[in-house]
């Protein structure tokens, strides 16, 4: 079986335009879940092991700089600065600007708009 995550969101047309171009993340709409606009995400970060979904949130989203409120996802990109940069300027913000931790690589935080948490990470050279 697969490992599988799911992203809340307040407005799901928001979210899969973020995330597109954020990573470059299709979604395709699942018609029997279409009462909470549930979408299934696919993309390099997505295979056999590991399978994503968004769908709207039943509540509302935590505001912006409240804290981490419930799980985070990273992903790994080519360029953490570049990415953390297109980021803030599509809607995300700032939750920890590009970092670099020994041994892991440079690594940056983003609010998603939607009340999530997610990571960029760009290995050290030769680890990728």
């Amino acid at each position: 079986m697969a490992a599988h995550f799911e992203i809340y969101v307040n407005d799901v047309e928001r979210a899969k335009a973020f995330y597109t171009g954020l990573f470059g993340w299709s979604f395709t709409p699942m018609p029997e879940l279409e009462v909470v606009e549930y979408q299934m995400i696919s993309g390099r970060h997505f295979n056999g092991h590991l399978t994503a979904a968004m769908l709207r949130r039943p509540d509302q989203s935590h505001p912006p700089g409240s804290g981490v409120r419930g799980g985070t996802m990273r992903f790994e990109v080519e360029d953490c600065e570049e990415r953390y940069a297109w980021a803030l300027a599509n809607g995300g913000a700032e939750a920890l600007p590009p970092t670099d931790f020994a041994g892991v690589g440079r690594l940056a935080f983003v609010e998603d708009g939607e009340g999530n948490i997610v990571a960029m990470l760009t290995a050290p050279a030769g680890e990728a």
